[in-house]
């Protein structure tokens, strides 16, 4: 009771109405001597009964018009997963197709021409669903970034994000580094709960002055993050890491400017080259297999309301006063067969 909140609590006014069938006589017959009664304990026992069940539904029913509810709260607890932000890039080579056969496998020819944000999109709802008690923020960057939805546990408003991701059109540009800062302080106003990890899916990258390094590199290892990268590729061939076959304008690319700082980073960091949906969908996979720690889950419960619980009492106690009342008169009825 003490944590219920009441409606319309001016009803408690009324709850000296309970009293009533205590106050209620049998007057119908004069007694000269009340000794002259016989001694009937199952009489006295059932008289009590009924009055207590009538006191009871008055009470309940007076309870549920003032109105019980349990306010909104948030409730903590101990789960298993991560916090994650999102980045989505929203630059216009996003709306190119991913993969075209044989790297696409998917059946129709509407699932095969599939652009790459609307890959992205169906694999991060599927790795949403799995993770019940996530957290997860969402960031859609190109030439600006913008905080989409902050780090919550809604599930429904987080879906709800990543589908409207994979709407419109994208623009040109694309500025990777206000998207990096923009996911750090995120988690700067967030109370340390678990595991803390930025996912960056995008299909280009960006070359850094020595200034950005030296804030994303602070920012990153103070706030104790993790970097995924899904790097979506462009050009046929090319790798992150330089190999021995590299060609000569691969080295300055600006995908492998990022990766190498990335490395250098004192924070865990890995990236994932998705040339095709199957590698797409291992990239998730492994990230998911990965983040699986213990988390402190706080749990935002909505008003719940409490009338219903009153309302049954009363029917419980309606219908045992009316069975009780019931059994007294059959009781009666034999005993008076008896005597004729």
């Amino acid at each position: 009771m003490s944590a219920l909140s009441w409606t319309a609590p001016s009803f408690f006014y009324l709850l000296p109405l309970a009293l009533l069938p205590w106050l209620i006589h049998n007057q119908s017959k004069t007694i000269v001597w009340s000794k002259l009664l016989p001694v009937d304990p199952l009489s006295y026992w059932i008289n009590l009964l009924l009055k207590s069940l009538a006191s009871l539904i008055i009470i309940s029913l007076l309870l549920a018009l003032a109105g019980p509810y349990i306010p909104e709260q948030t409730v903590e607890r101990y789960g298993e997963g991560a916090e994650f932000v999102v980045l989505l890039d929203r630059s216009r080579s996003m709306d190119e197709i991913f993969a075209r056969p044989p790297l696409n496998t998917l059946r129709t020819e509407r699932q095969r021409f599939k652009s790459k944000r609307v890959v992205s999109t169906d694999y991060l709802l599927e790795f949403v669903e799995g993770r019940p008690d996530d957290r997860f923020g969402y960031v859609y960057f190109s030439t600006q970034s913008v905080e989409i939805l902050p780090l919550t546990y809604n599930k429904d408003a987080i879906l709800a994000t990543i589908r409207a991701g994979g709407l419109g059109k994208g623009i040109s540009k694309t500025d990777i580094v206000e998207a990096l800062q923009l996911a750090a302080k995120m988690y700067e106003k967030e109370a340390y709960r678990g595991s803390r990890n930025v996912l960056l899916i995008s299909d280009g990258g960006q070359i850094l002055s020595d200034t950005e390094k030296r804030r994303l590199k602070k920012m990153y290892e103070q706030m104790n993050l993790n970097l995924y990268w899904i790097y979506l590729r462009s050009v046929r061939g090319m790798t992150l890491d330089e190999t021995a076959e590299d060609s000569v304008l691969w080295e300055d690319l600006p995908e492998r400017k990022l990766h190498a700082f990335f490395k250098t980073l004192d924070v865990p960091y890995q990236a994932y080259e998705a040339g095709s949906l199957e590698e797409y969908a291992a990239a998730i996979a492994d990230i998911d297999q990965q983040q699986y720690q213990p988390l402190l889950v706080a749990e935002r419960v909505p008003k719940q309301s409490k009338t219903d619980v009153f309302l049954w009492a009363a029917l419980a106690g309606l219908l045992v006063w009316a069975a009780s009342f019931w059994l007294s008169y059959v009781g009666v009825w034999q005993a008076y067969r008896k005597t004729t």
